[in-house]
């Protein structure tokens, strides 16, 4: 086989290919309806993840400012304790 028929034929096999692959797209994509109801689904899960994290930022923000509440409120405890014991500062 010559080096033109050779690549005759992997010119053919790989148009072949690409045709499959092209009728393969247009198979998957020719369903419209199916296409719209996948991309309904994809933005409604988005909106709900997106809620979801703003919920989870605002629980968080929540959450840290308890815990400042609570890291002031130690500090004023241990504060007392030691005036209490007569150690003002001193460890």
């Amino acid at each position: 086989m010559s080096s033109v028929t050779a690549s005759a034929a992997q010119l053919d096999e790989a148009l072949d290919r690409l045709e499959r692959a092209v009728d393969s797209l247009f198979e998957q994509s020719g369903n419209i309806g199916l296409m719209r109801k996948e991309l309904t689904a994809m933005v409604e899960d988005r909106e709900r993840l997106a809620a979801e994290l703003d919920a989870s930022r605002a629980r968080e923000a929540e959450l840290q400012s308890l815990a400042d509440e609570a890291s002031e409120a130690l500090g004023s405890a241990i504060a007392e304790v030691r005036a209490a014991l007569g150690r003002d500062g001193v460890n």
